[in-house]
């Protein structure tokens, strides 16, 4: 468009003092740009209308120096709704108030839980940061495997901000209709201005893909554009975590817009045996039993771990009179093959034998005899006898 400077200029000055009928207007030259196939000029007005919103609501704290909450804008209310697409009347983003989440927080490895809470305590002392001219990290990627507890994770934190959650999972925010993604971002990103809260975008990569993908269609690259428009926008306004389970999909751009980038591992033997010990309960099993668990889901997500316990607890449950771990093991690895496939799952098709000969052989594990007696439900001079046996397939194990 020829002129299109000009009408920027015009809508600008336009917002500066902007009335909902302003709003509605730009909102509408924008939505006929979108669908005129002016998908840069129509970003362009969603950048402003998002500016404008997020200058709206923090105009009255340019009036106080003291900024004792972690977010800007309004207080976020029960009362508030949150934002729709405009064509279906589908809520763009949930938000979840900070009772509403649990107060348990997530079973992290020692290094993965130190980074979180120097995240956490930079967020909640934000003033005396910026008191020395230093700025707090304001937006964070949390990346891993499915089921690693990325999204407890982001809302745990929101707790501890005592901040609301408004979270929307983009591809959500997909529309057939040509312009109304990139309008459901302007709209989903100025709702987050507007209050204190923390914006918590998951399955980052269904939109964020790299820009440079051949088989994406130009629309998709016009909309990663507007999402890294409003990230930027949003630099200096509240608090954004991206969640995503494929971080190789996501454009190089989008990386540099978090100041943070966090990773979730799988979990450790110790996170592995604290999971179990949460979910356990009320049951009760003895030390070994809940050690073998925890060895023999090694790599296993937090989540499929989760799944496995609760898989056990129900066949306890329903047959108390035959709850031998081994043979309930074998059964749930059975019912969840494809979540469970690994060497050491496979290594209870052998014979208890060759089990007991793996098992104190592992210096993870650190067991004795009496150990695999509790394991297997036997006595001591059983296991004694098992050790002395050299069956092809103990002899296969122990190497």
């Amino acid at each position: 468009m020829d002129h299109f400077p000009i009408i920027q200029a015009l809508c600008r000055s336009a917002l500066a003092e902007p009335n909902e009928a302003v709003r509605r207007q730009v909102e509408r030259l924008r939505d006929a740009l979108a669908e005129s196939g002016a998908s840069r000029e129509a970003a362009s007005l969603s950048q402003l209308l998002t500016t404008a919103s997020r200058s709206s609501s923090m105009a009255p704290s340019r009036l106080v120096r003291s900024r004792a909450s972690y977010g800007d804008g309004e207080a976020m209310t029960t009362r508030v709704a949150a934002p729709v697409d405009r064509e279906t009347a589908v809520p763009l983003a949930t938000v979840t108030f900070p009772d509403e989440i649990s107060e348990a927080p997530p079973i992290l490895g020692d290094e993965v839980r130190g980074a979180v809470d120097g995240l956490v305590r930079e967020w909640r002392h934000r003033d005396e940061l910026e008191r020395v001219s230093v700025e707090v990290a304001r937006s964070c990627l949390i990346y891993g495997a499915p089921g690693s507890g990325k999204t407890r994770l982001a809302l745990w934190m929101c707790r501890q901000l005592q901040l609301p959650a408004v979270t929307a999972k983009l591809d959500g925010l997909v529309s057939s209709f040509l312009g109304t993604t990139s309008r459901n971002i302007g709209a989903l990103f100025g709702f987050a201005a507007r209050y204190k809260c923390v914006l918590l975008l998951d399955e980052f990569d269904a939109i964020a893909k790299v820009r440079d993908d051949p088989q994406e269609v130009g629309e998709i690259k016009r909309v990663v554009n507007t999402l890294l428009q409003n990230l930027d926008a949003r630099r200096h306004v509240g608090f954004t975590i991206g969640i995503t389970n494929h971080e190789s999909l996501l454009d190089s751009a989008v990386w540099r817009r978090f100041d943070a980038q966090l990773r979730i591992p799988p979990p450790t033997f110790p996170a592995r045996l604290a999971i179990i010990r949460r979910y356990i309960t009320p049951l009760a099993l003895e030390e070994p039993e809940l050690r073998f668990l925890a060895w023999i889901t090694d790599g296993v997500s937090g989540a499929d771990i989760e799944t496995l316990v609760n898989t056990i607890k129900k066949a306890i449950a329903l047959e108390p009179e035959s709850a031998e771990l081994i043979p309930l093991l074998q059964r749930a690895f059975i019912l969840h093959s494809r979540r469970f496939a690994s060497d050491r799952t496979a290594s209870l098709r052998l014979d208890a034998a060759s089990i007991t000969k793996m098992l104190l052989g592992s210096s993870e594990l650190g067991f004795h005899q009496s150990d695999v007696a509790v394991l297997f439900k036997r006595n001591k001079a059983t296991v004694s006898r098992w050790l002395r046996e050299d069956s092809p397939a103990a002899l296969l194990a122990a190497h």
